[in-house]
């Protein structure tokens, strides 16, 4: 028996509908062709997001790479372009340890650059090639020590860099984006803000270069691309936004800067962050990571600052700063709360400098400096920043609070340049003397009189105490309250009791240790 093979219900349709079709197609005098169709692809009409590449174009050839040589040590995946932070010049494990970010290091159990893993303080500590190397007589060919990146800002071959980037250096030579290499020579540098201008010999060519941005319209969500020379790869592009402003990352008093989330890792030091006309509104100095590589947090120095560093650095050679000569803190609420402030702002004087311009103007300990030339004055830094604009040799207005009202002296400023080297050497602590003990229940401290005659010595702290809470620590001297100088603990309860009269609910204690002198606002109870 034969087995029939039966068409399928689909065979049938689709030879029905062929034949019917042909079948019109012939009787209309139509020559009998076949077409399939096809469903159209999938189109979706969006808005577009913003190109970067009419601006990449443009400023590309403006942007190099800076590749530093010295005599002092072998280049390694440890340059000092490389960089997790940089705190100009000081360790990540000097921070406070409130600091947010070593906080932030602590909760996600990242290792802190400069602490127990660093390879830099590792190879240090085992006297590796950089000790042999700067200590050995025998001189040394010049070997690649750093690489960052860099840009042009004039067309006769002025650029900008990090300080940190060729700090070490005794030779520069400069990448372009076309693979040209040019040797540069160091016009200046500045390590307070972590700057430095190059120049490169410009009298067989002009140069692209970019200018500065007016960074005071830069808004938080702004795009912005940055251009650098990343692991060495060069003219590497990101983009991302600007996410803040203002930032503090403990590198100095002159901290203000823009935190961008574009990918910025080991190598954009020194590159410049565009806006979307081309304009340079900060250049690229310090990236947060656990990993060293980029998380998206990066930290560029504003524009309006570099711009007047490089100028002065292109003109002398430096910057010269004013100098008033007084260690600061901020005034927070409890400060205020004690010296009868109604807002918590201004620079809580902690001592002037022997010698200084502001000691010889007549600033004391525990005044709170509110404003300069009029100009109120919101905190430390800001104090920090308006003084240094000055300049040395200016005559300032110096607005105080003093004893429980307003106070203004004439100050000349000095030169931070030259006379910060004349400060005071730090005094060394004063030992706790082991007898004569009285306790201030109220307080949660224990002192005894210091060996020196002056102040008293915290022998104990009420580990449950508020003076704890605000780490006030045994062996640490108070050296007044309330701006008044304490010999005994009856002197202290003098103090605090007529604070109570005077309404205040806390009291000013200053505090010195390690050479060092602050204040710190410790609640007083009723009876």
């Amino acid at each position: 028996m034969r087995n029939i093979e039966r068409p399928s219900l689909k065979t049938v349709l689709q030879t029905t509908t062929v034949a019917g079709l042909a079948a019109v197609m012939l009787a209309s005098g139509i020559p009998a062709q076949i077409v399939q169709s096809y469903a159209a692809p999938v189109t979706v009409t969006a808005p577009q997001a913003p190109s970067f590449a009419d601006v990449v174009s443009a400023v590309s050839p403006a942007v190099v790479s800076v590749r530093v040589q010295s005599n002092t040590q072998v280049a390694s995946d440890d340059d000092d372009s490389n960089f997790t932070f940089n705190f100009g010049g000081r360790g990540f494990d000097q921070l406070p340890d409130d600091h947010p970010l070593k906080r932030f290091f602590r909760e996600f159990g990242g290792q802190m650059p400069g602490g127990p893993g660093d390879r830099n303080q590792d190879r240090a500590e085992r006297g590796g090639p950089r000790d042999r190397d700067r200590h050995d007589n025998r001189p040394h060919p010049l070997r690649p020590t750093a690489q960052g990146s860099g840009f042009f800002i004039s067309e006769d071959g002025y650029l900008v860099t990090n300080n940190h980037v060729v700090s070490d250096g005794s030779a520069y030579t400069v990448v372009m984006n076309d693979g040209t290499e040019l040797e540069a020579k160091l016009v200046g540098k500045d390590s307070r803000t972590d700057l430095a201008v190059l120049k490169v010999d410009a009298s067989s060519r002009k140069f692209t270069y970019v200018t500065f941005a007016d960074d005071t319209k830069v808004r938080v969500g702004d795009w912005v691309v940055a251009v650098g020379n990343p692991f060495g790869l060069g003219g590497t592009v990101t983009a991302g936004i600007v996410s803040a402003r203002g930032r503090d990352i403990g590198s100095g008093p002159y901290d203000d800067y823009i935190q961008v989330d574009a990918a910025v890792n080991r190598g954009n030091s020194g590159g410049p962050t565009f806006n979307l006309s081309g304009e340079v509104v900060g250049i690229n100095t310090a990236i947060f990571s656990p990993s060293g590589g980029n998380v998206g947090i990066a930290f560029a120095i504003p524009a309006s600052v570099a711009k007047d560093v490089v100028n002065d650095l292109i003109k002398d050679g430096k910057v010269e700063r004013g100098w008033l000569g007084v260690q600061i803190q901020p005034v927070n609420q409890d400060i205020a709360d004690s010296l009868g402030l109604k807002e918590a702002s201004g620079a809580l004087v902690v001592a002037p400098q022997e010698g200084s311009p502001g000691q010889k103007a007549g600033i004391k300990e525990g005044d709170v400096i509110t404003a300069v030339n009029g100009q109120p004055i919101k905190d430390a830094r800001d104090l920090a920043k308006r003084v240094a604009a000055f300049g040395p040799n200016a005559k300032v207005d110096v607005d105080l609070w003093r004893d429980g009202k307003k106070e203004t002296i004439p100050v000349t400023l000095g030169n931070l340049q030259s006379d910060e080297a004349a400060a005071a050497e730090p005094k060394q602590p004063d030992a706790p003397a082991p007898s004569s003990e009285k306790a201030l229940a109220d307080l949660g401290i224990t002192v005894a009189p210091a060996e020196d005659g002056s102040g008293l010595s915290v022998t104990d702290v009420d580990p449950d105490s508020e003076a704890a809470a605000r780490g006030l620590k045994a062996g640490e001297k108070i050296v007044s309250v309330n701006n008044r100088k304490v010999e005994n603990a009856a002197d202290i309860g003098k103090v605090i009791e007529q604070a109570r009269k005077d309404g205040r609910t806390r009291a000013l204690f200053q505090v010195e240790s390690g050479g060092n002198s602050r204040f710190v606002a410790l609640p007083i109870n009723e009876g």
